[in-house]
């Protein structure tokens, strides 16, 4: 049977992923799934730069606004809703296009998803406190001494990774870098083009920052004063994520608000960084340079593709 074809178009925050894959969607008739852990959220939309409803009435996009901020998410379950989306639009022969930069629901989709052991309540409880009164860094420390390899590839900010690390070994004995390199990640249910974006880092930097300002003064404080008026808790996973964690924080009087928004420029440039380290590491990335000059090159290598 002939596998699914999907184009991943891919890249760190504010490169233009979501414009591009827009605009190859138009170009080829397809229709665009989103592989961003936020873009999930509803009411989440200025600070996840979630596509507008009105480029959402020009091409179908998929795995937005599926959830309320208090309900989890995970690389498993997008798994299984994105590969039941692409299958669908195989069958109506509609072109995929994944746009998103989260990089292990990419891994996830394309290469399959290690499957340890489930959640242990208790001992994660002890570790979000921990992480919370000590900091990632001191839990990042302790999965260097039982699994150097993991910690290496985890940031020590990573603290839903490193939790994870430490839980699938306190419950197994056996580093999670060890039971990944057993799965492999060898699965390949789709033919799969990877297109990424490429910047100048003080192009990139400076993009990022503009984009926080017009964030801000698109109205992203209200917003997040409006989910908290709602109950939503400032802990959940949702509002952890970068920038409506330190809005919140400015909201509770912890810091004024040019505070928040230094700490929301320097913790996505941080966030960019990591995101271009991990994809970098994908030899099947074909990089083209963020630009209007790139698109005609861009269309092209997707024509061959889908031809």
């Amino acid at each position: 049977m002939e596998k699914p074809k999907i184009i991943a178009v891919v890249g760190p925050t504010g490169s233009g992923k979501t414009s591009l894959a827009l605009k190859l969607a138009m170009s080829f008739q397809g229709e665009i799934i989103s592989a961003d852990s936020v873009q999930v959220y509803r009411g989440l939309d200025i600070g996840t730069a979630k596509p507008s409803l009105e480029e959402r009435r020009l091409i179908p996009h998929h795995l937005i606004d599926i959830l309320d901020p208090d309900q989890d998410y995970s690389a498993a379950l997008f798994r299984t809703q994105a590969d039941e989306i692409i299958r669908g639009l195989h069958k109506r022969q509609t072109p995929v296009f994944v746009a998103g930069g989260t990089g292990l629901y990419l891994k996830a989709l394309t290469r399959g998803l290690f499957h340890g052991p489930a959640s242990n309540s208790k001992l994660r409880t002890i570790l979000n406190k921990q992480a919370e009164t000590e900091g990632s860094e001191y839990l990042h420390c302790q999965l260097k001494n039982i699994d150097p390899q993991a910690a290496s590839r985890i940031h020590p900010r990573d603290a839903l990774r490193i939790i994870r690390a430490i839980e699938v070994y306190a419950q197994c004995n056996q580093p999670i870098s060890s039971l990944q390199g057993d799965h492999g990640f060898q699965e390949k249910p789709y033919e799969v083009l990877k297109i990424g974006l490429t910047l100048e880092k003080n192009e990139l930097y400076r993009r990022i920052e503009a984009r926080t300002e017009e964030m801000i003064k698109k109205g992203w404080v209200e917003e997040v004063r409006s989910l908290l008026h709602k109950g939503y808790h400032p802990r959940l996973k949702s509002l952890q994520s970068i920038g409506y964690k330190q809005i919140a924080s400015y909201l509770s009087g912890e810091v004024n608000l040019p505070e928040a928004v230094d700490l929301i420029k320097r913790d996505t440039r941080h966030y960019a960084k990591r995101q271009i380290t991990w994809f970098k590491a994908d030899a099947e990335i074909n990089w083209f340079t963020a630009s209007p000059e790139s698109l005609p090159m861009t269309k092209k290598r997707v024509e061959e593709f889908l031809e």
